[in-house]
């Protein structure tokens, strides 16, 4: 399949700039798995659509305030690091802007010593490993002086960092937000449990590949990233009970579905563990594990929008975004929701 297969034209505004007041206020656009059928609804309106005995999937993993800015020693050049993967023993892997600023050998203050650091080695694909001093701890300490790491196409200071959380976030580990929890507040998910629906956490931190284009033409040339994750015992349990009695396992997010599918066995059987993933989803994959999806309208020619497509199917994914378009549906993180769904 081509990377054009997969572009729709999206006017510039109606690309979320902000979130709207309340979490599950939001539109939400329910999409027919096999029917391509399609229903206007508000984001609590989910109640009407889950069953007793079904399984909702969350993501509980926290945003890092993950970008700072560092003065270099000698020069004074002013250097963005970009956080995305704790190597242990106070060493990330970070992008560092302009990168020729940040050579072996470099040194760095964050914030007037609130950080220091010491690029230890240029990576192949650009990054830095970078190592960290500090005194006390070190998530404190970066809470002190970072930003949140919104993405490009956001270009609105974000008044409250607590909006690019979802409610139930922690632990901290993601450098994006998984964006379709930032729907749920305590309530509806207070509702849901009521309603006799299962709610499980399981936790895949984000990775900065999740804004990375694909580049190749050719889909099956693109290499995916990798995240880690963890499925707990006791989540596993509660899906793999949740298949045996014939349930629905609805993930939130493409992570929680990139997770589930990557912890599944040829059987569907979900296995707990940490392990690290790269699994690219698009059409023409089987699902092993999940059911239905509730997720944010993704950008075009994007892995993600290849992942709904491989759910409900190319056409239909098109149609409804078509729609979605028409409707003045607000897109990306901070946007709306749509819901695929077997259930219409």
């Amino acid at each position: 399949m081509k990377k054009s297969d997969f572009y729709f034209d999206l006017p510039e505004e109606l690309i979320a700039q902000e979130p709207i007041p309340e979490r599950d206020h939001s539109r939400l656009l329910v999409i027919g798995k096999h029917s391509g059928a399609l229903e206007h609804r508000h984001f609590y309106d989910i109640l009407d659509y889950l069953t007793p005995g079904d399984c909702l999937v969350l993501n509980n993993s926290k945003v890092l305030p993950a970008r700072i800015y560092g003065i270099k020693e000698g020069t004074g050049a002013k250097v963005e690091f970009l956080l995305l993967n704790n190597r242990g023993n106070d060493v990330w892997e970070c992008i560092a802007g302009p990168g020729k600023r940040a050579k072996e050998g470099s040194r760095f203050v964050f914030g007037e010593h609130v950080l220091d650091g010491d690029v230890l080695e240029v990576l192949d694909n650009g990054n830095r490993l970078v190592k960290f001093r500090y005194e006390g701890i070190f998530l404190e300490r970066l809470n002190e002086i970072g930003e949140m790491p919104l993405p490009h196409y956001i270009t609105h200071k974000l008044a409250d960092r607590d909006r690019y959380q979802t409610v139930y976030a922690d632990p901290a580990g993601s450098a994006a937000a998984p964006t379709a929890g930032l729907h749920y507040t305590p309530e509806l998910l207070e509702k849901i449990k009521q309603k006799g629906v299962k709610i499980v956490y399981i936790t895949l931190h984000v990775g900065i590949g999740t804004f990375r284009p694909v580049k190749a033409e050719n889909i099956e040339d693109h290499a995916m990233h990798y995240e880690n994750y963890t499925v707990s015992e006791e989540a596993a349990r509660l899906i793999n009970e949740t298949k045996a009695n014939g349930h629905k396992v609805i993930c939130t997010g493409t992570t929680c579905c990139r997770t589930l599918e990557s912890a599944a066995d040829e059987n569907g059987i979900v296995h707990p563990g940490s392990a690290a993933t790269n699994i690219f989803i698009y059409p023409g994959y089987r699902f092993k594990c999940m059911d239905e999806l509730i997720t944010n309208f993704h950008l075009p020619e994007s892995t993600l929008i290849m992942l709904v497509s491989a759910l409900c199917g190319r056409e239909n994914i098109l149609n409804a975004y078509h729609e979605a378009i028409k409707e003045r549906y607000r897109f990306f993180s901070f946007g709306d929701a749509c819901f695929i769904t077997d259930k219409i």
